[in-house]
C-alpha cells in the first residue's frame, strides 16, 4: 500500500476514543513490512520502533481517535439515543447520515430533530440540545432495533474522503487521522532509509486523546523517553470569522505550524525551526502560552520531564463533518520529522539555558 493510499484508508476506517482497534489493525498491516518493531500496548497505543537500541529515545506521537458517539439507549419504538465521545457541536450533528459501527458490520443512521415546520416560535429561537435529536436505522420497533444494535456500539458521521481543488482534502478524522499519519510516514522513510538513525524512535499512534490526553500519558510512562514530539491539527485563520488576532496567521497550505511557549521545550522548537530553514521546508510560527489541549501537555511532563515539541497541521472546521487540511502539509511534516530524527545524536543536549 502506498502512503496517500494508506492515508486515504485511514480516513475511511472508524476509530471513536476507545475503540481504535480498526484503525490499529490497518495501521499494524500497513507498518510491518517496514518496521524492526509493531506492537500495542494495553492500553491500545500503536508503537513502532525504529533505529539504534541505546541512542537518545525520541517519541511521536499523532493521536488515531476521532469524535463520534455511543449508543446509551433504544427505545420501543427503535429510535437510538447517544451519549458524545470527544467534544461535539451538537449543531453539527442536525440532519447528518452516521454510521452505527456493531460487531456485524456497519449499520446505517440517520440523525435528526422535529422539522422546522413543526417548531414553536421559542424552540426555533433556541440553541439544539443533544437530547433533542436521535438516530434513526429504520427498525420498526425496539425488538428489530436491539437485533442489530447493542447498547455500547460506537457512532461516527458517514466517513468519506473528498478531493477539493488544488491539494486540499475534506473529511471527518482529519483531526488527527492527519497526525497520526505523518508520525507513522516517519517510521517508515526512517526505516526504509540508506541513513542510520543514531536515536532510537518509537512513532506512537496514541489512543484517547480526544477524552483526556490518555494514550500519551500511558506511552510515554513506557516507553520514557528523552524528547518527544506531538503533532496534532490546530485552526487554520484563513476563512471567514476567524480571528487572526487571537488564533495566529495560520494558512492551509502554508507547512508545519511550529510553536514556542512554556509547554515547548525553546531548543526542540529552534532545531526544528533550523532544520525546516536549512531544507527549504516552508513552516508557520505559532505561540500557545498554556499547556497546551493535546498529547504535548502530558509529554512534558511525563516521568522526571520529556524535552518537548509540538508541530501542527492547519485545519478548517475542526470537529465536523468537513475538516480541511492541505496534502502538502502533512507531507512536509513527515519530511521535517524525519529530518529531526536523523539529527539526533547520543550528543544532542536539550536542557534549557
Amino acid at each position: 500500500m502506498q502512503p496517500l493510499e494508506f492515508f486515504k484508508q485511514s480516513i475511511l476506517t472508524p476509530s471513536p476514543s476507545g475503540y481504535e482497534e480498526p484503525i490499529q489493525k490497518l495501521i499494524g498491516q500497513y507498518l510491518k513490512p517496514h518496521s524492526e518493531e509493531v506492537s500495542i500496548d494495553v492500553h491500545g497505543n500503536l508503537t513502532a520502533r525504529v533505529g539504534t537500541a541505546g541512542g537518545p529515545k525520541l517519541m511521536l506521537a499523532g493521536h488515531c481517535d476521532q469524535i463520534g458517539m455511543l449508543i446509551s439507549h433504544i427505545d420501543d419504538q427503535g429510535f437510538l439515543y447517544a451519549q458524545t465521545i470527544g467534544g461535539w457541536d451538537p449543531q453539527q450533528l442536525i440532519g447528518q447520515s452516521m454510521t452505527v459501527w456493531t460487531d456485524d458490520g456497519p449499520v446505517s443512521a440517520v440523525i435528526s430533530r422535529k422539522p422546522i415546520h413543526l417548531l414553536s416560535q421559542a424552540e426555533r429561537g433556541e440553541v439544539v440540545k443533544l437530547e433533542q435529536m436521535w438516530l434513526d436505522i429504520g427498525a420498526k420497533d425496539g425488538d428489530e432495533a436491539k437485533s442489530k444494535v447493542r447498547i455500547g456500539d460506537c457512532v461516527t458521521l458517514d466517513l468519506a474522503y473528498r478531493e477539493l481543488l488544488g491539494d486540499l482534502v475534506s473529511g471527518p478524522g482529519m483531526d488527527n487521522k492527519t497526525g497520526m499519519w505523518t508520525v507513522i510516514e516517519t517510521a517508515r522513510r526512517c526505516a526504509t532509509s540508506d541513513d542510520a538513525l543514531q536515536c532510537e524512535l518509537h512513532s506512537v499512534a496514541t489512543v484517547q486523546e480526544e477524552i483526556g490526553l490518555r494514550g500519551a500519558k500511558t506511552a510515554a510512562g513506557r516507553i520514557q523517553p528523552d524528547v518527544a514530539i506531538a503533532v496534532d491539527v490546530t485552526h487554520a485563520s484563513d476563512c471567514p470569522t476567524i480571528d487572526k488576532q487571537q488564533q495566529g496567521d495560520i494558512k492551509i497550505g502554508g507547512g508545519p505550524v511550529i510553536y514556542r511557549g512554556p509547554n515547548i521545550n525553546a531548543k526542540v522548537a529552534k532545531r526544528l525551526m533550523q532544520l525546516a530553514d536549512d531544507n527549504d521546508i516552508a513552516y508557520q510560527p505559532a505561540a500557545l502560552g498554556r499547556a497546551a489541549p493535546n498529547d504535548s501537555n502530558v509529554l512534558q511532563v511525563s516521568g522526571s520531564g520529556v524535552a518537548t515539541g509540538l508541530v501542527a497541521i492547519p485545519n478548517r472546521y475542526m470537529h465536523s463533518a468537513v475538516e480541511t487540511i492541505s496534502l502538502g502539509d502533512i507531507e512536509a511534516i513527515a519530511k521535517l520529522l524525519t529530518l529531526f530524527a536523523q539529527s539526533l545524536t547520543a550528543e544532542c543536549d536539550f536542557i534549557p539555558g
